[in-house]
């Protein structure tokens, strides 16, 4: 699973004392799940991004649990790839204290509204585009919606599930 943010606030790489992360060197964490990763593909004043990566121990997840009726089916699933609540946990895990608005080393940084896209590459929906626009249009969200489908060689197996989304959102400007 992965998942971006980025910004273009001035300087950029203030998402650094946002997050709570350092920009120079990659951050693991141990979950219950399996590992999450932190680093930054781009940092730049002009642009920061801003991405966790995490990585779905599918046998340890079934471990313990007994055994299936079909011997791979608890292995051979979408969970390593997908969003899902594992990716919840991890952003949790990961940004607890920056989803909480507290920011130590620059407190008048956490209150300001800043530009953020936040981009899940894999994100399932059975709805598709129609579901994903009543979710996050109503809350003010740009969205950026790239899916297709299942197979190119195979039209007959419909669309795919997995959908890549965009969100962005802009600081609104009070007085207006």
């Amino acid at each position: 699973m992965l998942l971006t943010i980025t910004t273009t606030h001035a300087p950029a790489t203030d998402l650094g004392f946002l997050l709570h992360k350092n920009p120079a060197r990659v951050h693991t964490l141990p979950l219950s799940f399996g590992t999450a990763h932190v680093f930054y593909p781009e940092t730049r004043a002009e642009r920061t991004t801003v991405a966790l990566a995490v990585e779905v121990d599918p046998v340890g997840l079934v471990r313990d649990r007994g055994a299936a009726d079909r011997p791979l089916e608890p292995y051979v699933n979408d969970r390593p790839y997908a969003a899902s609540s594992f990716l919840s946990v991890a952003l949790h895990e990961a940004f607890a204290t920056a989803l909480a608005g507290r920011s130590k080393e620059r407190p008048e940084l956490a209150l300001q509204k800043i530009p953020l896209e936040v981009t899940i590459s894999a994100l399932p929906c059975r709805g598709g585009r129609a579901v994903l626009e009543r979710l996050f249009l109503p809350l003010g969200y740009a969205l950026e919606i790239e899916g297709g489908d299942l197979d190119a060689l195979y039209p007959e197996w419909g669309p795919s599930p997995y959908h890549r989304v965009t969100l962005r959102a802009e600081p609104v400007d009070p007085r207006l």
